[in-house]
């Protein structure tokens, strides 16, 4: 059989991640290679760290991208900072707590589990209580946005008491990064991580992560190696450090690092704090749209992530077949429920590029027409022209 090229269909990325890429960035992708060590790519490195220090709104200098996607950005977090016999408080309010909890126990610490509702916020006062509880913990780990739920819980509070109780913070920002405030450097985040594919849409397979002073201590006076070697960021730093002689470390995957590069210049061009605006504002449309149709947001306005919309199944839909008809006559991707949320739940992504007014549009229609092809007990005809409405105001 004679193989031949490949060519994917166009779609709506609407779904958790990827997000819909830019035209810009895919471009940039398609520029002449270089090699790792070119002066001139070398020099792109640099103004990579000075556009990932503005997306996380710090001056940190141990300021990257992983060369490996999220999961590799929570790993390089956790195999630096966390040594064997180390406790862990981990706040899980979704699957990827779980994630952070299985990285603990690999690393040999121990971790403590904060269990939450699922799409709701971490509570504060649960943590606290773990912390006195555990007066030898070291860490404090929680996921800012929870991608499977569609919850944002409150980075700069949770920070603040893991610090009264002298712990450092991992904070896992995949899905916020670009479409909710993070300010690392004023809510005193110790490590942070995020992804190239959500709310910066660029295409999947890095994962930026930043790393303040009091982390870069513990990273450099661990009495084990770090337990992994492509992760050690004592070795990787002399690589992405700021000396003009870089050390190798590994082959960096080069035409996607200009595709990062260009997305983080889109979010310059389009101004942090602007792009957090426009992820709400579109939400807000999107809410009108789905609230209009009768169908249900699982977390409370106050707690939820602008840029990842869980919405309820209404009882007796196939969730599965509606995501069907979007896929196959639309070109149309949403998500489905992950863990204790699988069957329960589509999760809607306005990330990004794909974060504009068409693409609310274009979702809500097609929706409109999904839920009445299955006899869905929603309110047809009216979801396309309330989120127009809220797009006037």
């Amino acid at each position: 059989m004679a193989i031949k090229s490949f060519h994917p269909p166009q779609r709506t990325l609407m779904g958790p991640g990827p997000s819909d890429v830019s035209p810009r960035v895919l471009a940039a992708m398609a520029r002449p290679t270089l090699g790792h060590l070119d002066p001139v790519f070398v020099s792109m490195m640099d103004e990579m760290k000075a556009l990932l220090k503005y997306a996380f709104q710090t001056q940190n200098d141990l300021t990257m991208p992983v060369s490996a996607p999220g999961s590799a950005g929570m790993e390089t977090a956790f195999v630096n900072l966390v040594e064997p016999s180390d406790k862990v408080i981990v706040c899980q309010n979704g699957v990827f707590g779980g994630r952070m909890k299985e990285n603990v126990e690999r690393c040999g610490g121990t971790p403590v589990m904060v269990e939450g509702t699922w799409g709701r916020a971490v509570d504060p006062q649960q943590l606290e209580d773990a912390l006195k509880a555990n007066k030898d913990a070291k860490i404090v780990a929680f996921v800012h946005a929870e991608t499977s739920t569609g919850a944002m819980s409150d980075a700069k509070t949770l920070v603040e008491i893991a610090h009264k109780y002298n712990c450092l913070t991992i904070v896992d920002a995949v899905t916020s990064l670009a479409g909710s405030p993070i300010k690392m450097d004023e809510w005193k985040i110790d490590a942070i991580y995020s992804g190239s594919q959500k709310c910066l849409s660029c295409t999947p397979g890095l994962s930026p992560v930043s790393f303040g002073e009091q982390a870069i201590q513990k990273i450099k006076n661990r009495k084990s190696k770090v337990q992994s070697w492509f992760l050690d960021l004592n070795l990787v730093m002399g690589y992405w450090g700021g000396a003009t002689k870089r050390a190798y470390h590994h082959t960096a995957p080069i035409n996607a690092l200009y595709g990062l590069h260009e997305s983080l210049v889109i979010l310059q061009e389009e101004g942090i704090e602007n792009s957090w605006a426009r992820h709400h504002k579109n939400h807000l449309a999107l809410r009108a749209g789905i609230e209009a149709m009768g169908l249900n947001f699982i977390v409370p306005e106050n707690e939820r992530l602008p840029q990842l919309n869980a919405i309820s199944v209404p009882d007796g839909v196939d969730e599965a077949a509606v995501r069907s008809i979007l896929l196959n006559d639309y070109s149309l991707e949403i998500g489905a429920g992950l863990g204790a949320m699988a069957g329960k739940v589509w999760r809607i992504g306005l990330m990004g590029h794909a974060s504009n007014k068409r693409n609310i549009l274009l979702c809500l229609n097609a929706l409109d027409d999904a839920l009445g092809r299955v006899k869905a007990p929603v309110n047809r005809g009216v979801a396309v022209e309330a989120a127009l409405m809220e797009m006037a105001r």
